[in-house]
Parts: structure tokens; C-alpha cells; sequence
């Protein structure tokens, strides 16, 4: 006889939540093992490595949603079992990989089962929680991810001490137990609305459009950026991109419903999430790069030295729910995209040859994780707030999906600028320019930000969408 979930939805929800958060560390779990698979693998260069990231990130970012809806219409509980299976088998893949390229299929198999079991566990939480606690359930399903984030390079540096390959492996015992617990535990449940297939051609010319856009970002450098590939590349980017918004504009059941666009803050809060997201994933690596390639840091102390911006995360995303209901919500995301910018070039004007990382990274970093805590959280919440209950759900998707390809972006960004240094000198010129890009990407969001505010007194709810 199955358990009955609704009688202990606090282990339910434990369940799903450590799934996501598996999902989640995957994000960031990898940039502390950089240095180590490079060293595993001779021969390969930090745009080569960068694949190991973006692969995952924009494979994630394209097949969200429409995975998410093919849970919805199938089954929510049957969608989570096969992406957890799928991610748990390819992680072991990950760990058995024997070079570059094959790491870099593999992730691309572990972002597809990361996008099938993300959203069908957050369909899960609704649908095991009850109403009165759903909100509440939903923040605990958050905050999973918030602390991927903070746990991961901590994580990665432990597990890198040992070897590499464990960055992937632990995700195979917690894997497989999950699995059986949910299989024990969990309702199916799926939504009777959805019956038609989400625009997968939609999905696939979204990551070509991004991967194409990534490839000529990572490769600019070492190719030429005049080269005939790289034109090619970001020709294919245009053409794609383009296509698929084409595509949304006309498809039934599309990967962005232009309807939800017509919101303005979660128009607003998507273009914000984008541009934070792009500072936010090149300064990690940036950080974590100078940290062990320049002033020579171990994996684990680089991790240690990592956390304590994180951890400013949950301290201030409390912060600026406190002042949520006095303080417009798009001037306290303003506020923490600058703080994080201001905290990169902090850093960018204090760093040397000579490691001082309590006068010269603690400082910058801690600011810039004020800034965090002070926009993502606010971020997230504020693009669904002033969408009908029945469209939050696929809000939320969007907002993720604008995330991960910000970070795509950001490494590519990060890796064009940084290329092949030599010497102290230039290391420290690039890594400065890369500093200051970020700083001003931003800023754009900052500026962004201010639109999330919804004008008082206009109604900001979509035009009626069809779902199914």
C-alpha cells in the first residue's frame, strides 16, 4: 500500500526540494573543479572548459518549460522520476568521462534531466501542500536553489580535494534515494487543462539561437572574431533568436506567451534577471579563477573563500522582504544590482600580485552578496506577483529560463575577455576589464529594475492565454 503524502507533507516536500537542490548545485558546483579537469584533460583551454558550464546551462534554460508542460500533461510525479533518473545516470557518465568533449555531452544529458525534474517537483509541492501552506512550501522549494548557490563552491572544493570526478558522483547515492522515496511517498498528480505539447522546434531553436551566440563569444579570441566560423556563428544566433520569436508570436502553446509580456513588471523583471544573471555567473568564475590561478589557492580554501558572500544571500533577501511593503520593489532590485556591480569593481581596484584576501576580495565580495540577497529573491517574486494564479506557474519558468541564459552569457563573456593570458601583468588587465564589464552590465540592470514597479492604479493583468 502507498503512503499517503498529504499525511506527512513535511517529508514530501524534503523529498522534491533536495532533488531541486540537486539540480540547482550543479549550476555551481563545477567552477572550483575547473582548475582539476583541465589538469585531467591535457590540452584543454578555459574556452573548452567553459562548455562544461554553458552546455548545461543553456540546454537547462531552453527545455524548462516545455518539459515542465509535457510533466503537467503526463504527470507530474512519472516527469519527476525519469529527470531525476536521467540526472542521476548522466552524472555517473559525468564522473566516468575520459575527456572533454564526452563531459560536455554528458552535462548536456544532466541539464535535460535537470529540466524535466525542476519544474514537475514545484507542481509537486502545490499539489502535496495544502492551500493554506502552499506559499509557504514554495519559499522552502526556493530556497533550495538560494543554497545550491551558497553550498557550492564549498562543496565542489571538499569534493575536489579528493578528485574531481566526486563533483559528479555524489549526486549518485542521493540520487537513487531520492527516487525511491519519491517513488514511496509521492501522489501523482497533473493538470487536466494542458492538452497540447509545448513548441519543442521553439525550445530547440532557443538553444541553437543561445549556443551559437555562446560559441562565438567563447571562441572569438582564439579563432578570430572576423573569422568566417565566428560571422557564421553569430549569424546562426540572429536567425534562430529571431525565428523563435517569430515562432512565440503565432504557436498555440509557445515557450513565452506574449501575453505574459504584456505585464510590465514581469517583462521587466525578465530583462532584470537576464542582465543581473550575466555579472553574477562571470563573477563567480572570475573570482574562483583569480583565486587559484593567480594567487595559487587550493579548491577547498578557494571554496572557503567563496562562502562568505552567499551567505549575505538569506540575511538580506529577509532584509528587503522587511521593506517590501514600504520601499518600491523595483528601487530595492536597483539597489542590489548596483551593490553587486560596486562590489565587483571593489575588488577590481584592490587586487595584487601579493595574496591579501581579507583587504582584497573579502570586502567586495561581501557587498556584492548584500546585493544578491537584496535582488534575486526579489526578482523571482516580483515577476509573478501581478500574473492570474493560473499563469504563475509558467511565470516562474520564464523568469528561471532569462537566469540561466544570463549565466550562460555572463561565462562567455567572461571567457572572451579573459583569453589566454601570460604573465601577472595582463592576467591582472583582463581580469580588471572583466570586473568593470560586469560592473556595467550591472548597471543596465539596475536600471531595469525601476520598470518592475507596476504604475499605480494601471491594471497590469495579461490578456486571456490559451493553455491547452
Amino acid at each position: 500500500m502507498q503512503p499517503d503524502s498529504q499525511s506527512r507533507p513535511g517529508l514530501v516536500l524534503g523529498v522534491l526540494s533536495l532533488a531541486a537542490f540537486m539540480a540547482s548545485l550543479d549550476v555551481f558546483i563545477v567552477n572550483v573543479a575547473f582548475d582539476s579537469i583541465g589538469a585531467d584533460f591535457p590540452g584543454a583551454t578555459l574556452s573548452q572548459l567553459s562548455w562544461v558550464l554553458n552546455a548545461y546551462t543553456i540546454v537547462f534554460a531552453a527545455l524548462l518549460i516545455p518539459a515542465g508542460r509535457i510533466a503537467d500533461r503526463y504527470g507530474r510525479k512519472g516527469g519527476f522520476l525519469l529527470g531525476l533518473g536521467v540526472f542521476t545516470a548522466a552524472s555517473a557518465a559525468c564522473a566516468a568521462a575520459d575527456g572533454i568533449w564526452w563531459l560536455v555531452a554528458f552535462r548536456v544529458l544532466q541539464a535535460a534531466g535537470a529540466a524535466m525534474l525542476t519544474p514537475a517537483s514545484l507542481g509537486l509541492v502545490l499539489a502535496s501542500s495544502a492551500p493554506e501552506n502552499r506559499a509557504r512550501s514554495v519559499r522552502i522549494w526556493a530556497a533550495s536553489g538560494a543554497l545550491a548557490a551558497a553550498a557550492g563552491p564549498v562543496v565542489g572544493g571538499l569534493l575536489v580535494e579528493i578528485d574531481w570526478r566526486w563533483v559528479f558522483l555524489v549526486n549518485v547515492p542521493v540520487g537513487v534515494l531520492a527516487m525511491i522515496a519519491a517513488a514511496r511517498i509521492v501522489r501523482p498528480s497533473r493538470d487536466e487543462s494542458v492538452t497540447r505539447i509545448p513548441d519543442l522546434w521553439g525550445a530547440a531553436l532557443l538553444a541553437v539561437g543561445i549556443g551559437s551566440l555562446t560559441l562565438g563569444l567563447v571562441e572569438g579570441p582564439d579563432w578570430g572574431w572576423t573569422s568566417t566560423r565566428i560571422v557564421l556563428a553569430f549569424a546562426v544566433s540572429v536567425v534562430a533568436i529571431a525565428w523563435f520569436v517569430a515562432r512565440s508570436m503565432r504557436h498555440p502553446t509557445p515557450i513565452i506567451e506574449p501575453a505574459l509580456m504584456r505585464v510590465r513588471p514581469f517583462a521587466w523583471s525578465n530583462a532584470t534577471a537576464l542582465l543581473f544573471s550575466v555579472p553574477f555567473g562571470a563573477a563567480l568564475l572570475a573570482n574562483i579563477l583569480w583565486l587559484q590561478q593567480v594567487w595559487g589557492y587550493s579548491a577547498i580554501k578557494t571554496g572557503l573563500a567563496v562562502a562568505p558572500g552567499p551567505m549575505m544571500v538569506p540575511i538580506f533577501a529577509a532584509v528587503a522582504h522587511r521593506f517590501a511593503s514600504r520601499i518600491p520593489i523595483g528601487v530595492v532590485v536597483s539597489a542590489g544590482c548596483a551593490l553587486f556591480g560596486l562590489g565587483g569593481l571593489l575588488i577590481s581596484f584592490s587586487v595584487g600580485q601579493d595574496p591579501s584576501y581579507v583587504t582584497q576580495i573579502l570586502p567586495g565580495w561581501l557587498i556584492g552578496g548584500i546585493g544578491v540577497g537584496l535582488a534575486l529573491p526579489s526578482i523571482l517574486s516580483a515577476a509573478t506577483a501581478d500574473l492570474p494564479p493560473e499563469r504563475a506557474a509558467t511565470g516562474s519558468a520564464v523568469v528561471s529560463m532569462s537566469r540561466q541564459i544570463g549565466l550562460a552569457l555572463g561565462v562567455s563573456v567572461l571567457v572572451a575577455i579573459l583569453g589566454t593570458p601570460s604573465g601577472y601583468e595582463q592576467a591582472h588587465t583582463v581580469f580588471q576589464h572583466s570586473w568593470w564589464v560586469m560592473a556595467a552590465v550591472a548597471a543596465a540592470g539596475a536600471l531595469t529594475a525601476l520598470g518592475m514597479t507596476p504604475p499605480a492604479n494601471v491594471a497590469s493583468e495579461p490578456e486571456p492565454v490559451r493553455v491547452g
